[in-house]
């Protein structure tokens, strides 16, 4: 069976190689990496889980995550933060960025073991078992790439379903221009902030009666609402 690959980000050299010899005990893969800016330069998308430390030099934990999680190849990857503060600030800082785990030194190595299985459990488990999303009638399938409206199939674009199945997926949140932007299309394609607004036009009217729950928020983006 394949084992998989963490890499892990911190500076001190030494907790690296802790941790790294002992999740390889634990039965995975383990990279490591001391600074952000090196760790960016690694195949990012091929990791199941970074655990990244915060307070580093030059580039922070938080602005490695941000990139991260602005790239569509690498949004869905686990974080684990890891870092010697523990305020409540680093915490929802973490947390809204889309941390799946929160862990301050001095911690057991262990613990940290601990936690990585059980984010993995989570979201493995939450990416085999989600085959479609889907709001009352309208339906998404992940799977056979299609979207129906009441059993109808509607005649999508690639971008436009995958602007509905981000949406979809995180009802309530807004998402500005740049997060549709950076989370659609590619970084090496030029695509004027116009072009979001035409294809959330097209899918609104396409998805007919729940097109208003397709909401505008202005100067902040668009996003979904029941």
């Amino acid at each position: 069976m394949t084992k998989q690959k963490i890499l892990v980000v911190d500076d001190e050299e030494s907790l690296c190689e802790i941790l790294k010899f002992n999740l390889e005990s634990a039965g995975f893969e383990v990279d490591t990496a001391f600074s952000a800016e090196h760790a960016l330069k690694l195949s990012l998308k091929d990791y199941a889980l970074i655990i990244l430390d915060i307070m580093m030099e030059k580039m922070s934990g938080i602005q490695m995550a941000q990139i991260i999680k602005s790239k569509r190849e690498t949004a869905d990857i686990p974080i684990i933060f890891c870092t010697a503060k523990d305020t409540e600030e680093d915490t929802i800082a973490g947390l809204n960025l889309g941390a799946d785990d929160y862990i301050s030194k001095p911690f057991s190595v262990r613990e940290v073991i601990a936690r990585v299985k059980s984010v993995l459990r989570r979201t493995s488990s939450a990416n085999v078992a989600k085959t479609f999303v889907e709001f009352e009638k309208l339906k998404v399938d992940l799977v056979r790439k299609c979207c129906t409206l009441d059993g109808v199939n509607i005649s999508l674009t690639k971008k436009e379903m995958e602007i509905l199945v981000l949406i979809l997926n995180n009802k309530g949140v807004i998402f500005s221009r740049e997060d549709i932007l950076h989370r659609i299309w590619n970084d090496d394609v030029v695509v004027l902030d116009r072009t979001i607004d035409v294809n959330i036009t097209r899918l609104r009217k396409k998805i007919g009666e729940y097109g208003p729950h397709i909401v505008t928020r202005l100067g902040y983006g668009y996003g979904f609402e029941e």
